[in-house]
This record gives C-alpha cells, sequence and structure tokens, in this order.
C-alpha cells in the first residue's frame, strides 16, 4: 500500500492527513472527514482506515485528514460547523496530488454529514455526499426522540417491569426526567445546543436551528447522496423524526437522487466488521454507478 502522509498549508496551523492512491482512472475521490468531540483521522474501530484502504484497492483514491486542532494537527480546535476552510485546503491538496480526478465524494459520520451538507453546494468539484447517521441535533428534537423511541419502547421491554416489581426502579427520578422530557418536546426551544460553545471565526450564520441551516445546504446541492443509517442509534433516529416533520427534506433528497440503506441492528459506530463491511460494499456499488450527469432517481434500499 503506498499511503502517503499529507501536511495541509493553507489555514492557520498546519492540517496533517493520509493520502491513499489508487490505480486505474481515478477519476472519483473520497474525502473521509471525522468531526466532533476527541476523535481523529482512523475513525471508531478504524473505520475509517479500512474503508479508505477497501476503496482504494477498488480504484477510488482516498483522502483522510484531522480537522484543526484535532488529532494530529495543529491549531485551535474548531467545532463541525466552522471548518469550511479545513475541507477547502484538502480538497485543494487531493486534487494537486491526484491529477486525474474530475470529483469528490464527502464522507462523513454524525456531525461530519453535517459539515458536508453546510459545505458541499460551496464547491463544484463535489459531486456527491455519504451521510452516516446525520447529526442534526437540537434541543426540542432530542427531547422528542427520547420520548417517542426510548421511554415508549422501555415499557415494552420485560427488563424494566422486572426492576419495577422487585422494587428496584427509581420512580420519582424517572418521573423528573420523563416530565422534562415531555415538557422540551412541547416546547418551542430550536437550540442548536450551541450556546456555550465559541464564536466562529468564520462568517456562519447561527441565528437559524442546525436543521435549517443544513436544509438550506441540501437545497443548494447539485449532486447525489448516500444516507446510511443505523437502527440502534438515537442520532439516526431524530435525523428520521425530521424527515417526517419536515417534507421539505424529502423533497430535497429525492432531488439530489438519494440512495438509502438501513442496517436495523448496528449501533451509531458500526462496530462490528460485518456491519463495516457492508457499509464498505454500499460505498463501493454507489461510487462505482456515480454518474457524471446528477438525474437517476431516488432509491431505498434496506
Amino acid at each position: 500500500m503506498n499511503e502517503k502522509p499529507i501536511v495541509l498549508e493553507g489555514v492557520a496551523s498546519p492540517l496533517i492527513g493520509m493520502l491513499h492512491p489508487a490505480s486505474g482512472k481515478q477519476e472519483t475521490g473520497v474525502l473521509m472527514m471525522v468531526a466532533g468531540g476527541p476523535q481523529y483521522r482512523i475513525g471508531g474501530h478504524r473505520q475509517l482506515v479500512l474503508w479508505a484502504r477497501k476503496f482504494s484497492s477498488q480504484g477510488f483514491p482516498v483522502m483522510r485528514f484531522d480537522f484543526s486542532g484535532m488529532g494530529d494537527s495543529y491549531g485551535e480546535y474548531v467545532e463541525f460547523e466552522d471548518t469550511e476552510a479545513d475541507i477547502r485546503v484538502a480538497l485543494d491538496r487531493f486534487f494537486a496530488e491526484t491529477p486525474t480526478l474530475k470529483q469528490v465524494v464527502l464522507w462523513g459520520e454524525c456531525n461530519a454529514s453535517s459539515s458536508s451538507l453546510l459545505f458541499a453546494h460551496k464547491d463544484s468539484r463535489v459531486k456527491g455526499v455519504v451521510m452516516i447517521n446525520p447529526w442534526v441535533r437540537t434541543e426540542q428534537g432530542q427531547a422528542k426522540a427520547v420520548v417517542k423511541h426510548y421511554y415508549l419502547d422501555r415499557l415494552k421491554q420485560r427488563s424494566f417491569w422486572v426492576k419495577v416489581f422487585s422494587l428496584k426502579f427509581d420512580f420519582v427520578g424517572s418521573m423528573k426526567s420523563a416530565l422534562k422530557m415531555i415538557s422540551l418536546a412541547r416546547g418551542q426551544s430550536t437550540s442548536s445546543l450551541q450556546a456555550n460553545k465559541k464564536p466562529a471565526k468564520i462568517d456562519v450564520d447561527r441565528s437559524k436551528p442546525l436543521p435549517d441551516r443544513m436544509l438550506d445546504g441540501l437545497s443548494r446541492f447539485k449532486g447525489q447522496i448516500m444516507l446510511v443509517m443505523s437502527g440502534r442509534d438515537m442520532i439516526s433516529k431524530e435525523f428520521d423524526d425530521l424527515l417526517q416533520a419536515v417534507p421539505a427534506w424529502q423533497e430535497h433528497l429525492a432531488a439530489c437522487a438519494m440512495v438509502r440503506h438501513d442496517l436495523q441492528y448496528a449501533d451509531h459506530t458500526f462496530s462490528t466488521s460485518k456491519w463495516r463491511e457492508q457499509v464498505a460494499e454500499w460505498g463501493i456499488d454507489w461510487l462505482s454507478s456515480l454518474p457524471d450527469d446528477q438525474n437517476s432517481q431516488t432509491q431505498t434500499v434496506n
């Protein structure tokens, strides 16, 4: 494997990445991103490394990199909503290192999916976005998901009733928590949980909730989208609730010829080799079918 360490210049501090060259035409590349929290470019369970090697072996060059202040990259940590400059620098270097590239796909999980939608329409080189369990969290959206998908499901579980009848259930604490979530779910709060974060270093409009800003980015994007969803993940459930509540999301995803895949029993990070390999297979099939024009119809695959 001819993997090549890369130092990305052009932002306040150098960023560190890894290039995975591929044989063949190398016309479609994959920029893999990880954002938010104490993570870096190998990904959870080393999945970004393994996916990158898999894709490059199939003819798709890949670049992985650490955002500012994360992993091996220098500088001050940036939030996932403030990564535009980092992504653009990575794309510039990716194309410089791979002259045959004609288009790039942004590959991101959780809030890296959010970064992708906020950025993709701003760069014509981006022709596709892979969103894995997209992060669209607001205070109210999280509360609704907890009430709908946790509390109601918990009532159906035998372990819950065993705890109740054995007098080990904390009624007071649980009722307080449930009432708080129900109150938030019924409220009008649209906070994107950003109140305590540092001010953005670039011009980012924070007057709208995160889902609205992501929808605006999606509406402007002219490429294609692959959506991968875990069945045992509250973040993916929040996204599905958003799709049901806001029809515009479904309309714009359809306009992007969305291909959707669901892994019913998978967790948020696809922690088993079986789940990881399935996502890789879906990714290779989708990358192989990515056309020059963007006129194919939406597909849903389970």
